[in-house]
């Protein structure tokens, strides 16, 4: 189960984004990456074609790293660590280790 999903608020913690916060476009399991909306922006090199008329050079959100995130609590308002918790009925949630509350 990973501890960030899509939608989820993000804070990044390192590199030259370094507190940002973002909103989760995408999570890469496999990788344990994800792509946050305003992080991590690359310069890409498009060519025009028919339906793209404009082309040059755009900037798009590249993954970044799981372990650079953390996530925003929303009853906290700040990035804490993600616990999981099994409830009565066998499901699994993600709990903020600070207020305790489901996330």
């Amino acid at each position: 189960m990973l501890k960030i999903k899509r939608n989820d608020t993000v804070y990044v913690l390192t590199g030259r984004d370094k507190g940002k916060k973002g909103k989760v476009l995408r999570a890469v399991p496999g990788e344990s990456r994800v792509l946050v909306e305003g992080v991590n922006l690359v310069k890409k090199h498009k060519r025009r074609t028919q339906t793209d008329q404009q082309g040059g050079i755009v900037s798009i959100e590249s993954p970044i790293d799981i372990s650079n995130l953390m996530l925003l609590c929303k009853h906290c308002n700040k990035p804490v660590r993600v616990g999981v918790k099994v409830l009565n009925d066998g499901a699994k949630v993600r709990v903020c280790k600070q207020c305790k509350e489901v996330i």
